[in-house]
């Protein structure tokens, strides 16, 4: 691993894509959602007609995200104002007051935890947020991934942006610190590519990766970055081979319920 390429680079909004990345011999349409399914998962900001980063509802009064994107929208400088940020949940605005970064995400340790809580001035009664996930059982597990961010295709990478909210499955092949999928390429003997085999892309950043389980869905990841290989570029970013990084969720529990069942 040489590095992180975060997933909301402002660098890159203004090049023009569309979604997730998918499998080239796939119907795009397969993989698109109706704005109902998932609804606990929101955009946090619309910049032009790019909505940018993901956030998951996991209580009534709380959603979780990447951190970096409290700086790569307004939200931060919002909050900061002490005024109020407003964001859609299935189709309701609901207003954010209050945001909480993990301890060390800003700390000196290596690496730093890039994840963020957003509370909620009400409570939110619909839609049954998703619970997180608990358990240190994700290596080899297969999970859903939710964003509006760049689409393009395994061949070329990313391509451009019409705001479609997609999905896309991806197996867990590396657990440590974070959690880590490859975008396998069904073109190659053996291929272990899925039906909806596909990575996460720019604009993505804060994104839930879901595990399905008999208990329902469960949030397992919260979507941070890329790695980059020797071969990596911005153009072709999300290609077969890349590597997508999410927070290990299970990892961070106890935070998680120190905010939520706090007096914040």
């Amino acid at each position: 691993m040489r590095g992180l390429l975060l997933v909301c680079l402002v660098s890159l909004f203004a090049l023009q894509s569309y979604g997730i990345v998918i499998r080239h011999d796939v119907a795009p349409g397969d993989y698109t959602l109706r704005a109902s399914d998932f609804s606990q998962v929101f955009y946090l900001e619309l910049q032009g007609q790019r909505k940018v980063c993901g956030a998951t509802l996991i209580s009534n009064r709380w959603a979780l995200t990447a951190a970096h994107c409290v700086s790569e929208t307004s939200l931060g400088s919002v909050i900061g104002n002490g005024d109020e940020f407003l964001v859609d949940i299935a189709n309701v605005p609901r207003s954010i007051d209050r945001v909480m970064l993990h301890p060390d995400f800003t700390s000196l340790k290596t690496p730093e935890v890039d994840l963020a809580l957003l509370r909620f001035v009400q409570e939110v009664n619909y839609p049954t947020p998703i619970s997180v996930n608990t358990k240190a059982d994700e290596l080899g597990e297969i999970v859903t991934l939710v964003g509006w961010g760049y689409f393009g295709l395994g061949t070329t990478g990313r391509q451009y942006d019409d705001g479609t909210k997609r999905q896309a499955k991806n197996r867990i092949t590396q657990a440590d610190q974070r959690l880590f999928s490859f975008f396998d390429d069904p073109r190659q003997l053996n291929s272990a590519a899925l039906p909806l085999e596909g990575t996460l892309s720019l604009g993505d950043s804060g994104g839930p990766a879901f595990l399905e389980t008999s208990e329902g869905l469960l949030l397992a990841g919260v979507s941070v970055g890329q790695v980059e290989g020797p071969d990596f570029s911005e153009e072709t970013q999300g290609q077969y081979g890349s590597v997508a990084v999410y927070e290990r969720v299970s990892l961070h529990v106890e935070w998680i319920n120190s905010v939520l069942n706090s007096d914040y």
